[in-house]
């Protein structure tokens, strides 16, 4: 089933609002401003404006050699060829790669027209480029602006539930090789899409903080979770690599398992903890106890020497990853602890100022 997401949904808007504006002011042809609404969409709002702030100087520039061009050469086939080349160059030195395509449309609407008539005549096509930038900006602006602190929670949730599936299935095989595979696959795709939404997140934290707040604490929160789906994820890689072919004793298997289930049971309280459904999280630190899991494998003299190699390297991903988890676990209570003080003093500060209008 096809899903629409807000983007494509603004979309349509966007293309709509820019063909009835450019109607209204009465310029032609209105299409191109739908075109130049769909290229200025973006997944974010810092992101929407930085394209536009792009796109303006480079159709501006484009626009500035499509005239200069036409009025020295002409707009002859060979010129607009080679022009399309001058402006592709000089976007690239100027690192404005992402409007290249709408600047190149803007210089084919300018200097493709039979009815050319000088600056008027472009300043019109121009006006109408803008429109759709506009048009674009404004819709991602004001209706439904994304909420990535909730994407990036459902989503992290959902990478979650596939990565214990996975983690907690490794070594016991109840899952066929193709569901295996499916499930590992896609949890790639979710963790790149979790990276995703934490870098429009940063860059929004960077850009924009002035007009929209964001929590750096939880912005370290969640940079901490992405570093535990990485460890868990780089563990799966290490025991399929090494698990199978150490060729573990019954003991050895039933060990690492319970290594494994102690390992997701303990991420899935942190998560359960961040997320205000548990009190507090009354569990050992699961970096002393995979240290001294560890410790146990090297130890093991009656297992060969190659095949102890490879468990070590098992051990290690696994105390790494309880490192990380532990460390999420701080991360979660610092943050917790100070938004709790945080509201306490701005309900303190609240009865102060009641009482002293009184």
């Amino acid at each position: 089933m096809i899903t629409l997401g807000p983007r494509v949904l603004k979309t349509g808007v966007a293309v709509a609002l820019a063909l009835y504006i450019t109607k209204w002011i009465g310029l032609e042809p209105p299409v191109f401003a739908a075109i130049a609404a769909t290229f200025t969409i973006q997944p974010s709002i810092y992101r929407s404006w930085k394209q536009v702030l792009e796109q303006f100087q480079a159709n501006t520039l484009g626009a500035i050699i499509a005239i200069a061009s036409i009025y020295l050469f002409g707009n002859n086939p060979i010129v607009i060829g080679f022009v399309t080349v001058i402006v592709i160059i000089i976007s690239l030195k100027l690192k404005m790669e992402s409007s290249i395509s709408l600047t190149l449309i803007t210089v084919l609407i300018m200097m493709s027209s039979s009815e050319f008539n000088g600056i008027i005549t472009a300043a019109n096509k121009f006006i109408i480029v803008l429109v759709g930038m506009g048009s674009a900006f404004l819709v991602n602006l004001i209706i439904s602006p994304p909420n990535y602190n909730k994407n990036f929670n459902e989503k992290m949730d959902d990478s979650f539930k596939t990565m214990s599936l996975l983690i907690r299935t490794a070594i016991s095989n109840e899952l066929t090789e193709k569901t295996f595979q499916d499930q590992w696959s896609q949890l790639r795709k979710d963790i790149a899409k979790l990276e995703d939404l934490y870098k429009i997140l940063d860059e929004e934290r960077k850009k924009i903080s002035k007009v929209k707040p964001l929590d750096v604490r939880e912005l370290v929160v969640f940079k901490q979770m992405l570093a535990c789906l990485h460890h868990g994820l780089r563990l799966l890689d290490i025991v399929e690599d090494h698990f199978f072919q150490s060729r573990p004793e019954p003991q050895e298997t039933n060990e690492f398992d319970d290594q494994f289930e102690e390992l997701i049971q303990y991420h899935e309280m942190i998560l359960l903890k961040y997320s205000g459904k548990i009190r507090e999280l009354d569990m050992e630190s699961r970096h002393r106890k995979s240290g001294l899991f560890l410790e146990s494998i090297m130890e093991d003299r009656s297992i060969e020497r190659n095949d102890r190699l490879r468990l070590t390297i098992i051990g290690s991903a696994i105390y790494d990853y309880a490192f990380q988890l532990d460390r999420l676990n701080e991360l979660i209570d610092q943050y917790q602890n100070r938004k709790v003080d945080t509201e306490s003093n701005s309900r303190k500060g609240f009865i102060k100022g009641t009482k002293r209008f009184k």
